[in-house]
């Protein structure tokens, strides 16, 4: 079997989805290296591209950089242009649903989304149905895209995943975003992200991941390979609302992106827990939630339908709903679109709302379009972002950093409707959806940027400088702390001059994964070369050269923490003669020192090790502190998590 790098079940895996660059402080008038941006290629691994879009046009885009050896599999219904410069497309099961076109377009609109995000075209008064209007945008414009179609109508499989990694790599990539993972944790060797990243990485590429769309609870997130940059989504200053009018005349203000209008026009008001499809084998413990083929026709047709859930609303679109309103506890920092009027209420108004139906024989309802408000507490992260502590290994902070991913309007497919549900009429080239799938191509294109300006920096630099340089995120917004947001909040503009950066090489990595316990076979499965361990070749999680810090501890350990040294090399990227004085911010009781805590640099490149130990007793389950090098001009922050393992 000679070539293969590893044998484990071809799992599936599934997808995690123009105000948001302005939000970030990231304008269009940004400082930029033109000709070097329009030599960088992102490769997007999701479910291909839709070439026609405004935000993938060639017009005025050069020949493709002279270092591409990538190609175009042109089909009767695809052709690659000067801005889309590779597409490819895999399906190693030969099986297609009714809906997936064998060719690197998508019909789904999710990689469209993505790759427009990183990497769109400036396309003016773009907007969905009026909302969210303006100009679209990716972060790095002049930038070129190579397509990888790996992910279809049932998933993405790991045959395909590593395939394309393979050639993504051959064809010369700089940068590949991935906004896609698994419901369960993997370890790295049994991984087909972490090992096609771990290549990535060896041959100079830094690949951004989404964190995975599976939060509020901790320990859900599963991209969490140390060689790769995991991404958070977060919210930007931009909300909607939808109010919902009853014929009391009381007024209720749920959620929803809602395009449609109902004229003002009222509609006959049902609860879906009275409208059992009972010919068809439901009952209302289903109907109440408003599943699909669990409402009666006869009983909801031309009506607004109380549902017990948040649901896709295929189910009384399905049955002829008019409208649906929907009650529960989700919390309420995300909206989505649905294929019928909707508003989603929280359950003290839905209470409200059933006792009207349940008051009079002529309950009735009308739903207004949605309203866009200002969202001022923005950014906070979004509760379905996955969640640290880190599943696989536990003093590895993860997510590296969080980036907008809430409610963003971005590229669409024009032939799958804005709720995805199959008879929506409504096909638009720009739509709005939320994910760290969208937070992912922030990132994506955040890091295209540094590298447009540093070609020669390191996956690892690029990687350290984006973290260290984030805006740091409130604990009060985000209860999760770091386990939410990382190292915080992207910032491309600081990004680009961080002053000291934590590299690291491939060498490094396999040290770490040494130190793991890995066995020379378990290895090799990840490196996938002849890599060993020895005694040499050995290193802890905490000599690992990361730019976070993350100490995980034992309950009986939490009142007396044993003395934990992280040893860390920062090489200097800023000034050639530059002091830096190490400030470290931490709880009453935690005992953070910093030796030396002074590192003094003649020339750039120089390399400077310093040790942090930690010690002392945290009261809470979770605690949080920082160390940040401060010359005076950059604040390279570390984020430092102690945290109670049960």
């Amino acid at each position: 079997m000679g070539g293969v790098v590893s044998v484990f079940p071809n799992r599936k895996r599934k997808l995690h989805t123009t105000r948001s660059w302005d939000f970030m402080g990231f304008s269009q008038q940004v400082e930029r290296s033109t000709t070097e941006e329009s030599d960088i290629v992102i490769g997007v691994f999701d479910t291909g591209i839709w070439p026609e879009s405004e935000s993938f046009n060639g017009t005025g885009f050069g020949p493709p950089p002279t270092k591409w050896r990538g190609s175009c599999q042109v089909s009767a219904n695809f052709t690659c242009n000067n801005k889309i410069i590779g597409a490819r497309y895999y399906k190693s099961d030969g099986e297609f649903g009714p809906d997936d076109i064998p060719s690197p377009r998508d019909t789904d609109g999710h990689g469209s989304h993505t790759a427009s995000t990183a990497a769109g075209n400036l396309v003016s008064m773009a907007s969905l149905y009026g909302f969210s209007p303006g100009t679209a945008r990716g972060c790095v414009p002049s930038a070129r895209i190579a397509v990888y179609k790996i992910c279809w109508s049932d998933g993405c499989d790991d045959a395909d995943i590593l395939a394309a990694f393979d050639d993504a790599i051959a064809d010369g990539v700089d940068i590949i975003s991935l906004s896609l993972g698994s419901s369960n944790p993997h370890e790295y060797f049994n991984d087909s992200i972490a090992i096609g990243t771990f290549h990535a990485m060896r041959n100079g590429i830094l690949t951004s991941a989404s964190a995975g769309n599976d939060g509020p609870s901790r320990s859900t997130i599963t991209n969490v390979a140390p060689w790769f940059i995991s991404v958070a989504a977060s919210t930007i200053d931009r909300k909607f609302s939808t109010k919902v009018q009853l014929g009391n005349n009381n007024i209720y203000e749920g959620i929803s992106i809602n395009t449609f209008d109902l004229q003002n026009v009222t509609y006959p008001l049902i609860y879906g827990g009275d409208a059992a499809n009972i010919s068809g084998g439901f009952t209302d413990s289903s109907s109440r939630f408003c599943y699909q083929d669990s409402l009666d026709q006869n009983l909801v047709k031309g009506k607004i339908v109380v549902c017990d859930d948040l649901v896709s609303g295929e189910g009384p679109f399905s049955a002829g709903a008019v409208g649906a309103l929907m009650q529960g506890q989700r919390r309420r920092d995300g909206a989505f679109s649905f294929p019928l009027p909707t508003s989603y209420v929280d359950t003290n108004d839905g209470s409200d709302i059933l006792l009207y139906i349940n008051s009079t024989r002529n309950a009735t309802a009308t739903i207004y379009r949605s309203t866009e408000g200002n969202n001022t507490l923005a950014p906070f992260v979004g509760s379905l972002s996955s969640r640290g502590p880190n599943p696989i290994t536990p003093d590895i902070l993860k997510p590296d950093i969080s980036a907008p991913g809430i409610d963003i309007l971005a590229a669409w497919s024009p032939v799958n409707p804005v709720s995805e549900v199959k008879g929506d009429p409504r096909f638009v080239p720009y739509n709005i959806i939320s994910g760290t799938s969208m937070a992912c191509p922030h990132v994506t294109g955040a890091a295209a940027y540094i590298k447009s300006f540093h070609p020669t920096w390191s996956p690892a630099a690029i990687k350290s400088a984006l973290m260290t340089t984030a805006t740091p995120m409130s604990s009060a917004k985000n209860l999760d702390a770091e386990f939410a947001y990382g190292s915080g909040h992207v910032n491309p503009i600081k990004s680009l001059n961080p002053g000291l950066v934590y590299d690291a090489e491939a060498i490094d990595y396999v040290k770490f994964l040494c130190g793991q316990g890995y066995s020379t076979n378990l290895l090799q499965l990840v490196t996938g070369d002849n890599s060993s361990c020895s005694e040499t070749i050995h290193g802890t999680v905490w000599d690992l050269n990361y730019p976070s810090l993350a100490l995980s501890v034992f309950p009986f350990e939490s009142n007396n923490i044993s003395s934990r040294v992280f040893n860390r090399v920062v090489t200097n990227i800023g000034s050639p003669l530059s002091t830096y004085k190490a400030s470290v911010t931490a709880p009453a009781g935690l005992k953070i020192q910093v030796n030396p805590n002074v590192l003094s640099f003649t020339s750039v490149g120089q390399k400077q090790p310093f040790q942090l130990t930690i010690e002392g007793t945290i009261i809470e389950s979770t605690v949080s502190a920082s160390l940040v090098w401060d010359d005076g001009v950059h604040q390279v922050r570390s984020p430092i998590i102690v945290y109670v393992v049960s």
